[in-house]
């Protein structure tokens, strides 16, 4: 069974527009699959994890593109990076818009073949797992969220605490959501071993993949929280300057997002490290050994990792549209934080997260510390496990998390 993706829009729209285009992201969150459905019988599908088609591919790319005319899907692309400056003379020859459909698992060294081969004719999206709306296929609902306090008013909340957190911890990848029946345990298991063997041991900066292991889970217990690299590093016995390297390999391949801080060069009473999300929660309470959505729900966790899931629901309804706003935390030295802040169009949102049904006035204290910054400020949200909207000042309003995307 296909399910719609918000992206399918926005992907249609630039194949209009560009001669190529990139999705990539982790594995299994349906990269290949959209672009399958996308592109129907009309496009030809190679998959370069085909041994046979990948020696082609980078033993003799010119053969290769005169084999298989486009339009083309060619799946994981970093396998063959041989292959990129021979399609940009075809790009620049034939001038065919949306002729080469490319996936691939973003790292280092494919995003500087395109860059430096495809610049300014490719047009490279991200793709993470299903958001909310495209997991109960409310696509055509979904809208880059933004706080508005008109639109949001009179909001009742659709989901129950025990769906969302059976939602939370199964993860967004498409195969749990579509197919209840497979095994949460062996699937992440599977995943995170893959993972390791496919796209973590090509890269010069990790040696001992056990270790690695041990590191990934070390950055799962620490989602929400302030990257402490020496703190990493004494865990897991390696050096401040490889945990610094590992957790670039993490965000590279878009296992998790790095939030940076809001600040300017008016003031030095502000925190500057990132924060940092895993982009799937189901990936995060396996590696931390949660084993059922119930403990999870009430165990240590619970309120950093539904601060983690809404801020990647928000991440979610921008990237599939195709849009890319500032997104960043607040905090200063003297105590007052703010989970996230949304800037668009020169104007700042403050964002709170709250794992409480109980809505409290004073959880917008901090937004006012915003008026330091020379920026509009626009109306606060608190995101919560409320049942309905509700209005906690004139600028400010709770709402439920259903209502993001």
């Amino acid at each position: 069974m296909y399910y719609n993706r918000i992206l399918e829009t926005t992907l249609e729209s630039l194949s209009t527009q560009f001669p190529a285009l990139l999705i990539t992201g982790p594995r299994q969150v349906g990269k290949t699959t959209l672009l399958k459905y996308l592109g129907g019988e009309q496009r030809t599908y190679l998959s370069l994890d085909d041994i046979s088609v990948r020696e082609l591919a980078k033993e003799d790319p010119k053969l290769f593109l005169r084999q298989y005319h486009p339009p083309l899907i060619i799946d994981e692309i970093q396998y063959a990076p041989e292959l990129l400056p021979y399609l940009k003379i075809e790009i620049d020859k034939y001038k065919l818009k949306g002729a080469y459909w490319l996936t691939g698992s973003q790292h280092y060294q494919m995003m500087k073949g395109i860059t430096e081969s495809l610049a300014g004719r490719i047009a490279i999206i991200n793709l993470l797992g299903f958001s909310q709306k495209e997991r109960k296929q409310q696509v055509k609902e979904s809208r880059s969220f933004l706080p508005d306090y008109e639109h949001h008013f009179n909001y009742s909340a659709r989901s129950s605490i025990q769906e969302i957190y059976h939602n939370i911890w199964r993860g967004s990848m498409p195969a749990m959501v579509v197919d209840e029946s497979i095994d949460w345990n062996v699937f992440y298991n599977s995943y995170v071993q893959t993972y390791l063997q496919r796209d973590v041991r090509d890269l010069t900066q990790v040696g001992d993949l056990r270790q690695f292991t041990r590191f990934l889970k070390a950055c799962a217990a620490r989602t929400g929280q302030l990257v402490n690299y020496s703190d990493l590093a004494r865990d897991i016995d390696i050096s401040v300057s490889t945990a610094k390297q590992w957790l670039s390999i993490l965000e590279a391949s878009l296992q998790v997002t790095l939030l940076q801080p809001y600040y300017s060069n008016i003031t030095k009473r502000l925190v500057k490290t990132p924060k940092l999300y895993f982009n799937d929660t189901g990936l995060c309470a396996f590696l931390t050994g949660w084993t059922n959505p119930e403990t999870l729900m009430n165990g240590a966790m619970a309120g950093a990792i539904f601060e983690t899931f809404v801020i990647g629901e928000i991440i979610k309804s921008w990237m599939y549209q195709g849009k890319y706003p500032g997104l960043h935390y607040y905090r200063d030295k003297d105590g007052y934080e703010i989970d996230l802040i949304l800037e668009y169009n020169n104007t700042l949102y403050p964002i709170e997260i709250k794992r409480s049904s109980s809505v409290r006035r004073d959880w917008g204290r901090a937004f006012n510390k915003l008026q330091r910054f020379t920026k509009s400020i626009g109306t606060g949200t608190i995101i919560c496990l409320t049942d309905k909207s509700l209005p906690i000042s004139d600028k400010n309003l709770a709402i439920p998390i259903d209502l993001i995307g």
